[in-house]
């Protein structure tokens, strides 16, 4: 089994971090233990932080530290090369690296990038040592940016023949920053060459997203001072244009995310890039950068202060043709916090990389535990082995814009967004969301012609509880319940809404035209809790205040039936404050008579209570409160006896553990709809969606089939 990869390049700029990002989301999908590794980290002087290590410990939250991430500092690995001590460096290096690896089950290890000129030669070399010294088959990366389909790869090619020639093992060779318009001649062109190695093979394509900075690193690397529109400094810089020519031709010339760059005076310039960026009319800037010092004389600077939300305005001391050649050699940065950026260079890898001789090596590894990458990963590929079709109300929040996306991207599922159209597309320009809105299923529920229809089947449904079919038709123009009524009516498999509207308006809809399954009286909810060393089932921490004995006991048979859907082996836990039967009380009696009716209903499931929460996770605790139990120290479902107990647990294990929370899963539904936080993220949502088009899948196959559906990994 190969424990490592390195990463080695042909020069500098190579996109190599986008390369370790892809990588170790594979890896993670295996096992949790993977780490990182430089042999040498690089920096800028004064500031001795090297931004790949950075970037991939923030990502994947390795629990190594940074000194124990790298072999020693560019400093000082030159240092000991100006006193001829060589054999030291690679020394330091392995002693390092071991230690590290003692650590786990696979690291990355990322080559240095040729960022010296004087030690280019010596680099190179350094990387194939290093990599034979290490035992650690190489990855060959290799940019073709700026070159031709046979100069990109005989510059990849050298680099293969050189290693092989000092003895190295090699993985594979990447051709990143690629023309669109070459990937099919570089594709080519690899396997005509190296097919027969087996080895994996790639072709990225440039991405302008990921090679364009945003204006928040333009201000840093120009020292810029900022006048305007700190929060919008995210946006992204696609080019630049100096506007030294009257504003009505500079307008002419402008485009999608353009930085326009102009002398701080010229206050005409400076109010036609703001109307002309507010206007349908014409592309949406990223920002202004004011040359020469100048700032806005205080009538201009009195009407910027009165925008809301003004676009990003730089000011610099240098000349406007200083600037300029200044903006050229500013560099677009991957960086921990940048998600978007993230996501893009990980769906770029696992579209372009062949990933069959990577993952039948990562195969090897035995994981411990089930990650939450992995949990994840297997879900997302689940979703789209069984492609389900999921309605999101709230089509014009870009919260649900940007997941929609991501789960166009990943073939997840197919989506409907219902709300106007002229606001969708509103929305996608103001927040720069990447989605094409000519990919987006959009329905208006003002203009559709499904109303007649819709209020029809609700007048006929709720009649008796008094509607009106004027009442009916006015319910149904609601997005939640124009959405539920496309579930009720077929047209869609599930819905996911609540990011914008309240718990009440996404589930009162359901109740009333879904409704529950047969032989159950309530709908529940369970968080998947995805810790370090594996998944949870918790329920209920969001709907039922203070269930019953019977509405326990169907919160536990319901959330058994929940776990198995999502490959989870049901062993539910009832908790309470006492195990077994060493306490009494009401509290106590309730989970007991629950526990019991349980039982009676599902004698096949493997149930335990009432049970306290250490004796139902941990082996020690249960053998000694309730030796041999079938379920005590290895509980994967934990039924919480109330809402007060569930929700505060949950999040305290959530904030306290780092563990990924998804949910919450409403439970009990004919057809499933899901309910989301007001704060979620996009992953949140995405998630929800995934997770909802499995239950709707899962809802119309035998238990038999649904049974271990997630196992087996690859």
């Amino acid at each position: 089994m190969t424990s490592s990869l390195y990463i080695s390049t042909t020069g500098a700029g190579s996109g190599k971090a986008l390369v370790a990002l892809g990588i170790l989301d594979v890896a993670q999908r295996r096992t949790p233990r993977i780490a990182f590794f430089r042999p040498i980290a690089e920096g800028d002087p004064g500031q001795e932080r090297d931004e790949d290590i950075d970037l991939i410990l923030g990502h994947f939250g390795l629990p190594q530290t940074y000194e124990a991430s790298f072999g020693l500092s560019a400093a000082a690995a030159i240092g000991l090369l100006g006193e001829h001590k060589p054999d030291e460096i690679i020394e330091r290096i392995i002693a390092k690296y071991k230690a590290l690896e003692d650590t786990c089950d696979f690291v990355l290890i990322e080559g240095t990038d040729f960022l010296i000129e004087t030690t280019s030669a010596f680099e190179f070399n350094f990387n194939r040592e290093i990599a034979k010294n290490l035992a650690s088959p190489v990855l060959v990366v290799g940019s073709a940016e700026g070159r031709s389909v046979e100069e990109a790869l005989g510059s990849v090619g050298i680099a293969l023949d050189s290693h092989r020639f000092r003895g190295c093992e090699i993985f594979g060779a990447v051709v990143t920053k690629a023309d669109p318009a070459d990937v099919e001649a570089l594709e080519a062109g690899l396997r005509q060459r190296y097919g027969h190695e087996n080895w994996a093979l790639g072709v990225v394509p440039f991405d302008r997203t990921l090679g364009s900075p945003r204006v928040s690193e333009v201000a840093e690397q120009l020292g810029a001072e900022v006048l305007y529109g700190a929060n919008r400094l995210d946006a992204l810089v696609y080019d630049y244009l100096v506007a030294a020519m009257q504003s009505q031709h500079a307008i002419e010339w402008l485009r999608d995310n353009h930085l326009v760059i102009t002398p701080g005076d010229r206050a005409d310039m400076i109010l036609s890039m703001l109307q002309a960026n507010q206007s349908a009319n014409y592309p949406q800037l990223s920002g202004l950068v004011l040359s020469t010092g100048f700032k806005p004389e205080p009538s201009v600077a009195r009407l910027l202060d009165g925008l809301p939300d003004p676009l990003p305005i730089l000011s610099v001391k240098t000349d406007t043709y200083v600037t300029a050649m200044h903006l050229q050699s500013v560099r677009a940065h991957l960086r921990p916090g940048d998600h978007a950026k993230i996501r893009r260079s990980i769906e770029l890898f696992d579209r372009s990389v062949d990933l069959d001789r990577l993952v039948s090596a990562l195969k090897a590894t035995r994981p411990q535990g089930l990650t939450p990458k992995m949990f994840t990963y297997l879900l997302l590929r689940k979703a789209r082995a069984d492609r389900r079709h999921i309605v999101l109300p709230e089509g014009d929040e870009p919260r649900i814009l940007e997941a929609a996306g991501h789960l166009l991207a990943k073939d997840a599922a197919a989506l409907t967004l219902l709300g106007s159209r002229e606001k969708i597309a509103q929305a996608i320009k103001k927040h720069r969301i990447a989605v094409d809105i000519d990919q987006l299923n959009i329905i208006d529920p003002a203009t559709s012609d499904r109303i007649d229809e819709y209020a029809q089947t609700f007048y006929e449904l709720r009649k008796h509880k008094g509607v009106t079919p004027e009442l009916a038709r006015d319910c149904v123009m609601d997005v939640s319940y124009f959405g539920t009524m496309m579930v009720y009516k077929g047209e869609a498999d599930g819905m996911v809404s609540g990011s914008v509207h309240t718990t009440q308006h996404t589930v009162r809809p359901a109740l009333q035209l879904i409704k529950t399954k047969p032989g159950y009286s309530i709908v529940s909810s369970v968080f998947l809790m995805c810790l370090e060393d594996g998944v949870l089932v918790y329920g209920d921490c969001a709907v039922n205040p203070d269930p019953d004995a019977e509405q326990l006991a169907e919160i536990a048979i319901v959330s058994a039936e929940t776990a198995l859907a999502f490959g989870i082996e049901p062993k539910v836990a009832l908790l309470s404050y006492s195990s077994g039967t060493s306490g009494v009380g009401a509290d106590v009696e309730k989970v007991r008579a629950a526990t019991a009716i349980a039982r009676r209903r599902r004698p096949d499931l493997l149930l335990e209570g009432p049970i306290q929460y250490d004796a139902a996770v941990d082996r020690s605790v249960a053998a000694q409160k309730m030796p041999g139990s079938e379920v005590a120290g290895q509980a994967t479902v934990l039924v919480f006896p109330d809402l007060n107990t569930g929700n505060n647990t949950y999040k305290a294990v959530q904030r306290e553990t780092g563990a990924i929370a998804i949910g919450p899963i409403l439970q009990g539904l004919r057809k499933p709809v899901n309910d989301l936080s007001r704060g979620c993220t996009v992953d949140d949502i995405v998630n929800t969606v995934v997770i909802t088009a499995i239950q709707a899948a899962t809802a119309e196959r035998s238990p038999a089939d649904k049974a271990g559906e997630l196992e087996g990994g690859f």
